[in-house]
């Protein structure tokens, strides 16, 4: 078996022809299955997703396939409903007989098709930030992002160095939102930070003015932190300006998209999250081993959609190349075989940071692959 090849023409990480034994196997096609929110309320995570699947599926194909293999990709669209993902998750198992999935834009639609893909026993990499995707570890589940968990870390650290101690959580009663709140509370002692106001508002609310007077009202409250995505931090963000709050503003890295900055406005302005290396491609050092990852990746994306690239379009393009790599490094696509394979990738160095899975860890990132970002002229700056 040929190795693999990581960098492609253009300088973007994709995967080189490797041939598999059986003429057979060698006629049929790879099967890809995606359920993703291409519209709703998720569509600015879902959509990019759905472009950059395409995108290097057609990569994959001009390169020579997966082991001479073409690649098939079928994507449903679940607008961001659970039940929806499900029954998708489903479809594409019994009825499209997908070799893999590789999708779930969204906590909420990925903890939806667990079950479906842990009883039929099929590979699923979810592109989704809730930490309860992969913990405790589900056989046959594993994900791209950052945990909520790591996020509300990196932030308590920040907080730390800038000596703030008490805050108050904002939190979505939604999916990420729930987790990323019940994480918070978790760690935050671990770091030294006191929660002394907590608040909650529903993805539809149009306005939290009220949430956020409770916040800054709060006893000795020093800063505040959003969890959540899609239009409701944007609200929060914009509010937060309009009451002419002073305090530190946080987000998480559900925002991480240039569409929060579009939302919120001249208000996105001073607020500070983590974030993947990939918003900040150029500031990177030289020496990081991501940066002609992500800078080659941004370049490839941007020139191809006339948009700028998010961290949730480089979500997509990890899942596809760890699962292009698996089916790969299995010499077929036997769904054990594929799925002992993810379990033991190594050292892959993606856009959401260096991956090293195991079998007590289905996402493989560490702590450092995170960024401290700061808004500022409506732009991404790093500010580790």
């Amino acid at each position: 078996m040929k190795g693999l090849v990581w960098m492609g023409a253009a300088g973007v990480a994709v995967l080189g022809c490797v041939v598999f034994s059986g003429g057979v196997q060698a006629a049929e096609t790879v099967k890809i299955g995606s359920f993703l929110s291409v519209t709703g309320p998720a569509s600015f995570l879902g959509e990019p997703e759905k472009k950059t699947l395409e995108r290097y599926v057609e990569r994959l194909n001009t390169d020579g396939g997966i082991g001479g293999r073409k690649v098939e990709l079928v994507v449903y669209d679940d607008g961001g409903a659970p039940d929806k993902a499900a029954t998708f998750a489903k479809r594409l198992i019994q009825n499209d007989g997908v070799d893999i999935l590789v999708g779930g834009t969204t906590t909420g639609t990925s903890m939806a098709a667990i079950k479906v893909v842990e009883l039929a026993g099929v590979p699923f990499i979810s592109l989704a930030g809730g930490i309860d995707i992969v913990e405790p570890v589900k056989k046959w589940v594993f994900k791209t992002p950052h945990t909520d968990r790591m996020a509300a870390e990196k932030v308590f650290a920040d907080m730390k160095t800038r000596g703030i101690s008490k805050i108050a959580l904002v939190s979505e009663d939604s999916g990420f939102g729930k987790s990323g709140h019940d994480q918070s509370l978790k760690v935050a002692a671990n770091h030294g930070i006191e929660i002394v106001a907590d608040e909650v508002y529903s993805p539809k609310d149009p306005d939290v003015t009220a949430q956020l007077t409770k916040a800054r009202n709060a006893p000795g409250v020093q800063a505040v932190f959003n969890f959540g995505f899609g239009q409701g931090p944007a609200i929060v963000t914009k509010n937060y300006k309009q009451l002419g709050i002073a305090l530190p503003l946080y987000q998480s890295h559900g925002v991480a998209s240039k569409e929060f900055i579009r939302l919120a406005g001249a208000a996105a302005d001073g607020v500070r999250l983590p974030a993947a290396g990939l918003v900040v491609a150029g500031q990177l050092p030289a020496t990081d081993p991501q940066k002609p990852v992500v800078t080659a990746f941004k370049a490839d994306y941007e020139a191809a959609f006339k948009t700028e690239v998010s961290t949730f379009a480089g979500h997509a393009y990890d899942g596809l190349q760890l699962a292009a790599a698996a089916i790969s490094r299995a010499g077929g696509t036997d769904k054990a075989r594929v799925r002992d394979e993810l379990e033991k990738t190594s050292g892959y160095v993606g856009t959401g940071g260096m991956v090293t899975m195991s079998a007590t860890d289905h996402m493989g990132l560490s702590p450092a692959a995170f960024h401290m970002v700061e808004i500022r002229n409506g732009d991404w700056v790093l500010s580790d």
